[in-house]
């Protein structure tokens, strides 16, 4: 009987193993650098999935007032959901901070009026 316990034990153990799922396969790879630092990129893979991103340099004036050049990244994501619709986010990464806008981001709420 403990044998029978034991086993049934194993089997449930085995069946609870995740199933490793193919890795995915792009489909096209584009990246194209510049020598000032900028560059552009575009990814698409089997699994639906497409990236698209360019980093640009800007200049903005540090806190002694001095020029420094930042790299600002503006892109956007999409990925298929599995209800079958599309989600797609838009981000911008800059002096800022990082910004993504897309449908299941939170949004903060407006500041209230005093």
């Amino acid at each position: 009987m403990k044998m029978f316990i034991v086993a049934l034990a194993l089997v449930a153990c085995v069946a609870a193993l995740p199933v490793e799922k193919e890795v995915p396969k792009i489909l096209r790879y584009d990246f194209e650098p510049q020598p000032n630092g900028a560059y552009s990129l575009s990814v698409e893979s089997d699994d639906g999935i497409v990236r698209r991103e360019v980093g640009e340099l800007k200049e903005i004036l540090d806190a002694d007032n001095k020029p420094q050049l930042v790299l600002v990244v503006k892109g956007e994501y999409s990925y298929p959901r599995q209800d079958g619709s599309v989600e797609s986010i838009s981000y911008v990464a800059d002096e800022n901070g990082f910004n993504a806008n897309g449908p299941s981001i939170p949004q903060p709420p407006a500041p209230a009026r005093r």
